[in-house]
């Protein structure tokens, strides 16, 4: 069963968390201050991480990033920051999801279901797709450009994945987000957009002439390759 660290400082939030999680059999960690976070999840290797935001010694942006740096290991941001622009800034950042405080802890476990499976969902794939220099190993949810590894948050690698599997096809915002972020989804159609920004940065030395990610204005996005 999966691993879950949960990063909260407020002991009997953490506490609910918890006991709802290893009540259907998720092996579960904690940790109550920001400043041991990275080590932590360094040392038990989770599946999944339940990430406050307002944490003594350092915050939760910086874990993030920290995390991102050396893995794309789901995060699932958890905090009373809840206004919009907060939901985006994490999104950009590289988390998976975000729950705004209070929540029902029923939403927390589906919500880390539906981010595990969305994991899950990438690692089942089983075909290497090459366009030029972009190698997309579906099965072990691997990019690699010019032989160097991309890393990638795993809901940005559930985007692009999807769009390897259609090649040269155009989806707009909302078919994106009904497969790729799921119809639990809750927050705004930009987080796409962020998306799309993320992975053009990741795969900046693509070179043009092999494929882009393309905007159709008044359209949407599409994998656009010519070599496949």
């Amino acid at each position: 069963m999966a691993k879950i660290l949960v990063v909260e400082d407020e002991y009997a939030i953490s506490q609910v968390l918890k006991a709802y999680l290893k009540k259907i059999g998720y092996d579960v960690m904690q940790c109550f201050n920001g400043g041991q976070a990275l080590d932590i999840f360094q040392e038990v290797q989770p599946d999944l991480v339940l990430l406050d935001i307002m944490l003594p010694e350092k915050n939760g942006w910086l874990i993030l990033k920290e995390i991102r740096e050396i893995s794309s290991c789901p995060v699932i941001m958890l905090t009373a920051l809840g206004d919009v622009n907060y939901r985006l800034e994490g999104f950009d950042q590289g988390a998976d999801d975000y729950i705004a405080k209070p929540f029902i802890a029923d939403e927390v476990v589906a919500r880390v279901k539906a981010v595990l499976r969305r994991a899950e969902g990438n690692r089942e794939s089983s075909e290497i797709k090459r366009f030029g220099g972009l190698e997309i190993d579906m099965k072990a949810h691997r990019v690699l450009l010019k032989g160097e590894e991309i890393v990638l948050t795993p809901r940005d690698l559930s985007v692009l994945l999807f769009l390897a599997e259609h090649p040269n096809q155009t989806f707009t915002r909302e078919q994106l987000i009904d497969q790729v972020w799921g119809w639990e989804y809750e927050g705004s159609d930009r987080a796409v957009d962020l998306a799309m920004k993320r992975l053009r940065k990741a795969l900046k030395e693509w070179d043009e002439e092999e494929g882009e990610i393309k905007t159709l204005r008044g359209l949407g996005y599409q994998l656009s390759v010519q070599k496949k």
